[in-house]
């Protein structure tokens, strides 16, 4: 009779035990539906490849802002084996970095970029590493008067330099890549270091030169199939050529912040590099000598400013004056009134509200260029919900800027060059919150201010000059406007005429 119980009470035991592990199975499994219920949606992936058989990896921008139109401004996709999160719309970008710009503060580092600089720096660095080097780097940005006076005087000196280049082709056709890289570059060089370098300077050039070909390359099937598959692609040559222009560029750099510091006097800083030093040696003293004013964030930070102010700009201005061959009233209606407020007068920062229309028309290019279309990727610092959504600590996000310069229910004729986006019916000036082709929150460009006072002064300077043109024998309607889509947005392959005003 006990041997009877005994075997009840385990057979019991076991049973109670089993439905124990059964319950928290199924309590999982319901738990895991219920959680994925509230992740975004997204196409179905495959193993490996993910969603790129359904992506064109030389425009993915439009790819994902078509997927946008069938799952919503916040949907999931999958890069390869990589995880990430969309967002779509100006109202869902700004939400995210605005609204939430902690929880999407975060910089994802893709394989490439963790190459290059190995976290140093500031556009690839979290941390308090990036936090105290943007604090510094935006400070001393403005104390060297960013978007003020003094940085009108340099890039007027700068444009006073560029026309003779320009004038130099005597109306014939040329690439206007290298002379607006030239000039842009000159502004940040200045700022930075405290001077300008000549045209002619090899070293400089050589610079300019190989930061171009490394962003260029970024954008490359090669570059996006090793961000991938890093193990699988480590021997591609667009890599190998990316690394070889950093070592050369971080050789001249270091060479340069040599001269500055055998001429640094602390009651007389000319740049940031200068500013830089000061700090350092003022960590030093404070017994931080294993701080993050070090070398290697020091050499970083400088690459990162050279190549942001470089680049940006240049192929900004560059789109400004294709679009002004192509539309070439437009183009006089801008120097039309160039012509009327300023009577021949030099241009002037403070002009700006008295010239709407070509204040709207620069702000246009910006929109319609969509230089920087996905931005720079970010990642969840913490988890999140985000509009009903669960997005997961460490998830890789792209703020979809293009779907925000480009968002029908923000923009009359958000596909056609059209000026009149910035202007009322009285041909005033306005402001459109949803042009935010410098990004937004807690990672937006630290030279925004800088970099809209570049392409305003550098714009109208040129357009009081020179009329550009197509080359002798191409319309106006045979201008490309395909862009060429890699790390940033350029124009297609082009020559134009730089026609000396009367």
């Amino acid at each position: 009779m006990f041997e009877e119980l005994l075997q009840d009470a385990v057979s019991l035991s076991l049973l109670g035990a089993l439905a124990g592990v059964l319950a928290v199975h199924l309590y999982s499994i319901l738990s895991f539906r219920s959680k994925a219920k509230l992740e975004p949606p997204g196409p179905r992936s495959l193993p490996l490849v993910g969603n790129l058989l359904q992506v064109d990896l030389k425009r993915l921008d439009e790819s994902l802002f078509s997927f946008a139109k069938q799952y919503g401004s916040v949907f999931t996709i999958y890069l390869g084996t990589q995880k990430v999160v969309v967002l779509a719309g100006y109202k869902t970008v700004k939400q995210a970095l605005v609204g939430h710009a902690m929880e999407f503060g975060e910089r994802f580092v893709q394989p490439m970029f963790a190459d290059l600089t190995g976290g140093h720096g500031i556009i690839f660095a979290n941390g308090e590493s990036w936090k105290e080097l943007r604090r510094f780097a935006l400070s001393t940005l403005r104390e060297f008067g960013m978007g003020k006076k003094l940085t009108q005087d340099k890039v007027l000196e700068e444009c006073n330099n560029l026309i003779p280049i320009l004038e130099s082709h005597q109306g014939q056709p040329f690439d206007t890549t290298t002379p607006m890289s030239w000039a842009t570059s000159n502004i940040i060089c200045s700022i930075v270091y405290g001077n300008r370098f000549e045209y002619s300077d090899p070293r400089f050039s050589a610079m300019v030169r190989r930061s171009n070909e490394s962003i260029r390359y970024f954008g490359s099937h090669q570059i996006q199939l090793y961000n991938m598959f890093p193990r699988l692609f480590r021997w591609v040559k667009h890599r190998q050529c990316i690394l070889n222009n950093r070592d050369e560029i971080i050789k001249d750099v270091k060479e340069l912040l040599r001269q500055r510091k055998e001429k640094l006097d602390p009651e007389m800083c000319t740049g940031v590099v200068d500013c830089f030093f000061v700090r350092q040696q003022k960590e030093e003293k404070a017994g931080r000598k294993q701080g993050y004013f070090n070398e290697e964030n020091l050499i970083f930070m400088v690459n990162n400013l050279f190549a942001a102010g470089t680049d940006t700009s240049a192929t900004t201005l560059r789109w400004a004056f294709l679009l002004m061959a192509k539309y070439p009233q437009i183009q006089e209606n801008v120097h039309e009134e160039l012509s009327r407020v300023l009577a021949g007068r030099p241009i002037d920062i403070e002009n700006r509200k008295n010239l709407p229309y070509s204040n709207a028309v620069i702000h246009e290019v910006q929109r319609y260029a969509n230089i920087i279309p996905m931005s720079i990727l970010h990642r969840t610092s913490q988890d999140v919900t985000f509009q009903g959504y669960f997005i997961q600590k460490g998830t890789v996000v792209i703020p979809l800027l293009s779907s925000a310069l480009y968002d029908e229910n923000e923009w009359e004729t958000p596909n056609t060059f059209n000026p009149s986006h910035f202007l009322d019916k009285d041909g005033n000036f306005v402001k459109r919150d949803a042009l935010i082709p410098f990004s937004a929150g807690h990672r937006v460009c630290l030279g925004e201010g800088l970099a809209r006072m570049e392409l305003f002064l550098f714009f109208t300077c040129l357009l009081q000059h020179f009329r550009f043109t197509p080359p002798p024998g191409i319309s106006e309607d045979e201008l490309d406007l395909s862009p060429v889509v890699g790390f940033t947005t350029n124009p297609s392959p082009h020559q134009l005429c730089a026609i000396k005003r009367q």
